[in-house]
């Protein structure tokens, strides 16, 4: 499966549409988009990559992408293989930039708003705090009609502009205005968050993009920035944060658990991700 290119039909009339996904697991394609797409998760977890930014999601994730920028929201495996017990619930607002009218985000009243349209294309993560406080006003959405929505979510997004608790997501500019059809990176993707705690090879990765390893070293530090093992323990470190705050296993029993073969390796994988070791982090929370 190549990266996918998608269109919403529905958009081509209405320049935004709300989208309420209460389903067994998130779609699981590596894509991107000609539209912005505010992304709120309220129930599920998983792996959340955007550009070459690899992340833990959880409730309260939520998410600005912009136009072209590859990501992937890919729940835990437990979603894929016990769809009637893991549900999904997700509210997302697909728009593009002349939703209000082609002129509108020139306006010097709107130029924060701008800058984080602007932003975007790097993908851009809200804290906790600012998506509680717009819980109710994202979940409710799809409930108005089509002027009222287009007002409410002018002010989402003016809240969003003023917040300082935002993070900037892909460290380059990732965006795709092309496909190729040579493309395996989904593949790879679903390869790693389901195999992640596993012993995986680069050899072992390669015969899934149906590459020799020289070829697939090149190809995925291109399509994500970063070196397959860079990559690997990145997710592998994300999801054992996760683990050291949810779980009462010991520091060791956590980087096994995810995949690293000596607690000395875990523990320096973990500090160059993080910034800090496992047991710093756990007396920080």
């Amino acid at each position: 499966m190549k990266l996918v290119f998608k269109t919403p039909d529905s958009l081509v009339n209405n320049r935004m549409i709300v989208i309420k996904k209460d389903v067994p697991c998130l779609d699981s394609s590596w894509h991107y988009h000609a539209q912005y797409e505010l992304i709120y998760i309220t129930k599920s977890t998983g792996i959340r990559f955007v550009g070459d930014s690899v992340s833990h999601f959880a409730p309260g994730d939520l998410v600005l992408v912009g136009p072209y920028l590859p990501h992937l929201w890919r729940n835990d495996a437990s979603y894929y293989e016990e769809q009637k017990k893991n549900n999904v619930l997700t509210f997302v607002t697909k728009f593009n930039r002349n939703f209000l009218g082609e002129e509108t985000f020139r306006i010097p009243a709107f130029q924060e708003i701008a800058k984080l349209l602007s932003d975007s294309k790097y993908g851009v993560s809200f804290g906790k705090e600012t998506s509680d406080f717009l819980h109710d006003e994202l979940i409710n959405m799809e409930n108005v009609p089509p002027a009222e929505q287009r007002i409410k979510f002018l002010n989402i997004l003016h809240h969003l502009s003023l917040s300082e608790n935002r993070t900037l997501l892909s460290s380059s500019d990732m965006r795709q205005f092309a496909t190729e059809n040579e493309q395996k990176i989904d593949e790879v993707l679903k390869f790693i968050s389901d195999n992640y705690t596993s012993y995986i090879t680069l050899n072992d990765v390669a015969k899934v993009a149906c590459m020799t390893s020289n070829s697939f070293c090149r190809f995925f530090k291109r399509m994500t920035n970063k070196s397959f093992t860079e990559f690997l323990n990145e997710v592998r470190v994300r999801n054992a944060s996760r683990l050291l705050i949810e779980n009462n296993l010991s520091i060791a029993e956590v980087g096994y658990t995810v995949g690293f073969n000596t607690p000395t390796n875990f523990s320096k994988r973990f500090k160059q991700i993080m910034g800090c070791t496992p047991s710093n982090f756990l007396e920080a929370i």
